[in-house]
């Protein structure tokens, strides 16, 4: 017999360095959940990705145990990570902040396929193009 859900959780948390701290702790431990045993699972999971915020969706069942999902890194993270950039600009259709190639959109709308609603990589690529454009990342 199937295991009844309780809830799910989302965060988004550092690769490598999730830990009992808020947001985790709090989060996970309002549904009885092992924080540490998630913790530590998370960061060997994650461990090659150190650093990349890692969306996580966290299913709780009846009984307190649970499975999570990693996700693919925000568009927008990927995107600073390829300019070079700490954050957006505040004034994105005055102020440019960076730019990134074309090769590298290419390269974040593969990442980002599997969540995002495209059918094709031209559609993703249009997608990734949109969201740097509303941070002041211009396309080369």
């Amino acid at each position: 017999m199937a295991k009844k859900i309780k809830t799910k959780i989302k965060l988004q948390i550092s690769g490598g360095q999730a830990n009992p701290a808020p947001p985790v702790g709090p989060a996970l431990g309002q549904h009885g959940l092992n924080i540490a045993a998630f913790c530590k699972e998370f960061n060997d999971r994650t461990k090659d990705q150190m650093g990349d915020v890692i969306p996580v969706e966290i299913t709780v069942y009846e009984d307190r145990s649970y499975d999570f999902v990693l996700k693919t890194s925000p568009a927008s993270e990927l995107i600073k990570k390829a300019a070079g950039i700490k954050k957006g600009s505040g004034k994105p259709l005055t102020e440019k902040i960076g730019s990134i190639t074309d090769a590298q959109l290419t390269e974040i709308a593969e990442k980002k396929m599997s969540d995002l609603s495209a059918h094709n990589i031209e559609a993703a690529k249009k997608i990734i193009a949109g969201t740097a454009r509303q941070m002041g990342v211009e396309i080369k």
